[in-house]
């Protein structure tokens, strides 16, 4: 590798976070491994990690800023001292001179008003539309102030912006700083650092401070992480500094007060504005057209907490502080001035809000704001169905296998099968090392289960095929719909009440049953999309999901568009959430008829962080994969069959190129891909997605 400096030693060090409200520093637990190599301080999903010693000493991987003093000088500029230094806590050289990568940093300071809760940033810019020709006055970042590097990683600040002189000195103000580390060209990637600093120009304590998020609980459970305006805004302590109502993009008129702009935004598709023909975008300084109204949330709009999680300070503002913006951010049908939309008419200003929308009424779905956004599916109208198979009997080749078990509700009080009708089912798939059998000649209706009271018992029709070896799953799907009264006025009317599929294994042939393998973690579906329910609702185990969508299945298109589409799990799994970034359609055909296109899903995540989904080591490919995996029935794909590993990595890498690659790289005997991508190799999994 070219070296552009010095290498300089590496020792230990405690790190500077840097996110966070002030004080000054903000630390963080060390990696660990101190000096030493960089395998003992960076896990196998991030670059560092497989930098040898020499270039690790050389390249110093990191960047964090630490704020040491701020103050308003006499001629009303702003004069900023900052350390900056790498993960060990060594410092950086501002210029990029005697360590590797200059750092670019941005700073914006603006002023709290904690009883409007609101930022106004006296660092602004002047932006005038092509489009319109209308002029906005935004938030932005200070420029053509003065550095002056004191030592190695010790500079100052001094703006160029001054602040007023009549400006407030006991209001909270905030120091926002976005930085950027170069090092794409000789580590693979650039360094972001952001930081909140929150003071009083009149340095008595700050006692009112923005809290409405906590980032790391809420936007990077499923954005991991939030990264915008070419990746060096990180944290939503910074977004609020430009995105509040002093802020509108002038080519759409839009607003882009964070509270208004991120609730349209997630919303997207069902916007009352879009579902009405209308789209919802923001033009972008390059004059990129951010279309956001195909965006489609994950869960339920209506679980506020999702992002209000309960350990921010200001997490209880979304009920607690109705306003005219915020609410009709999501509701944007609402016309305030004639009321249009809104049963209590007219509002010229947001003084009634917290009048008719109490924090909690007495009933569901009323005017209370928690009220209004009960999810349906926790609705406390409903009373629960909790489902366990207590056991399997008549589980060897050729027999017909009995099941036994119970429905409750959260009461404890027994659910008769027969009340639940064609929504009570078992299915039985196997083997375990590989399910293949196609699931819809082992499904059966279950109501018709004889029941002494407490539990079921249930004789399936079918029997285990003659040659069936290995280990059989048998899983239970259990719902009913129950009618909302009161019932949401956005809908639904009513909800299916399912309980969560309980999977037995029974042994056919082995001695001992042997489990599926665990490939993906339910709770990491869950931390996206809150509840995974399809089918109804009545599918919400992914360990009874991939029983159906094993290799061999496909979807249900007529002949007319054969052929038909794999839907084996991994395969399909990797294709939705690849969504718009295929190169290829992607839709599958329901028993019903109706398909479903997956081409538009906006994934908003790091594909590459493959420990999202999957349980750790599950994403490696194997010198010695488990015996009795099936090859994937890609009839639709550049070719087919595909073996184990080809279909899963195939599913995100879906070209004609990597599908070339694949297919030369296997035999009808096997694949040879942990010849370059078994875990220790060149171009191991982890390696090549490493972040």
């Amino acid at each position: 590798m070219l070296r552009r400096g010095i290498a300089l030693a590496v020792t230990a060090g405690s790190l500077v976070l840097s996110s966070g409200r002030g004080p000054a520093t903000h630390v963080v637990a060390p990696r660990g491994g101190g000096s030493g190599p960089p395998q003992a301080i960076y896990s196998t999903t991030e670059k560092e990690h497989y930098l040898s010693e020499q270039d690790f000493a050389y390249i110093r991987p990191g960047f964090h800023i630490k704020v040491n003093s701020i103050t308003i000088s006499a001629d009303g500029r702003p004069l900023v001292d900052l350390s900056f230094t790498d993960d060990l806590d060594q410092p950086l050289d501002r210029n990029g001179k005697v360590t590797p990568g200059p750092l670019s940093i941005s700073l914006i300071l603006a002023w709290w008003d904690a009883g409007a809760r609101q930022y106004t940033s006296y660092t602004t810019r002047t932006q005038t539309s092509p489009i319109t020709g209308v002029t906005a006055i935004q938030p932005a970042a200070d420029t053509g102030g003065v550095w002056n590097d004191m030592e190695l990683g010790h500079s100052t600040y001094k703006f160029k912006t001054a602040v007023p002189p009549s400006f407030d000195k006991t209001r909270t103000h905030t120091l926002g700083i976005y930085a950027t580390r170069a090092t794409t060209d000789i580590v693979g990637k650039d360094y972001y650092a952001n930081v909140e600093y929150d003071f009083r120009p009149d340095a008595a304590p700050v006692t009112e401070q923005w809290g409405a998020m906590d980032i790391a609980k809420t936007c990077n459970t499923c954005h991991n992480p939030l990264a915008l305006h070419g990746g060096s805004r990180r944290d939503v302590r910074l977004c609020v500094l430009c995105h509040q109502p002093q802020n509108t993009d002038p080519d759409t008129g839009n607003t882009l007060n964070l509270k208004v702009m991120v609730h349209k935004i997630h919303r997207g598709s069902s916007l009352p504005s879009v579902t009405a023909g209308g789209k919802y975008h923001i033009i972008g300084f390059n004059q990129s057209d951010n279309d956001f109204s195909t965006v489609v949330f994950p869960q339920d709009i209506r679980n506020c907490v999702k992002c209000h999680e309960a350990s921010a300070p200001e997490s209880q503002i979304w009920y607690t502080r109705p306003t005219r913006a915020a609410c009709a951010s999501c509701h944007d049908d609402i016309d305030w001035t004639t009321g249009a939309n809104h049963p209590a008419g007219p509002q010229a200003d947001d003084a009634a809000c917290a009048s008719c929308h109490v924090p909690q009424g007495d009933q569901e779905y009323d005017a209370s704001i928690k009220g209004a956004h009960t999810v349906p599916y926790r609705s406390k109208q409903l009373k629960g169905i909790n489902a366990t198979i207590l056991a399997v009997t008549n589980a060897r080749p050729g027999q017909k296998p009995t099941v036994q078990f119970q429905l409750k509700q959260d009461d404890g009080k027994p659910i008769t099968p027969s009340s639940l009708g064609s929504n009570l089912t078992v299915l039985m798939g196997g083997p375990t090392t590989d399910y293949g059998v196609n699931p819809l000649n082992y499904r059966e209706r279950a109501d018709g289960a004889s029941f002494d009271g407490t539990t079921a018992t249930f004789t399936l029709s079918n029997a285990i095929p003659g040659d069936a070896t290995g280990t059989w799953a048998f899983g239970l799907e259990a719902r009913r719909a129950v009618t909302l009264n009161p019932a949401p006025k956005a809908g639904p009317a009513s909800v299916n009440e399912s309980a969560f599929n309980p999977v037995f294994y029974a042994a056919v042939t082995d001695k001992a049953p042997a489990p599926r393998r665990k490939v993906v973690d339910l709770a990491n579906c869950n931390v996206c999309h809150d509840q995974l329910a399809p089918h109804g609702r009545g599918r919400r185990n992914t360990e009874l999901c991939v029983i159906c969508h094993n290799p061999n299945e496909t979807d249900r298109r007529p002949a007319s568009l054969f052929p038909p589409e794999a839907i084996d799990f991994k395969r399909m799994i990797h294709r939705i959430h690849t969504g718009e970034n295929l190169t290829q359609d992607f839709t599958v055909i329901g028993t019903s008829g109706s398909g479903i296109n997956f081409n538009d899903v906006r994934f908003p995540g790091d594909r590459r962080d493959c420990v999202k989904c999957h349980v750790p080591g599950a994403q490696q490919v194997s010198e010695t994969p488990p015996p009795g995996l099936l090859s994937t029935n890609t009839l639709r794909d550049w070719y087919a069959p595909q073996q184990h590993f080809a279909a899963a990595c195939l599913g995100c890498h879906d070209s004609k190129p990597a599908a070339a690659h694949a297919y030369v790289m296997t035999a009808p005997f096997g694949e040879s891909c942990a010849a370059c991508h078994g875990p220790e190799d060149e171009f191991a999994v982890d390696k090549v997605h490493a972040r």
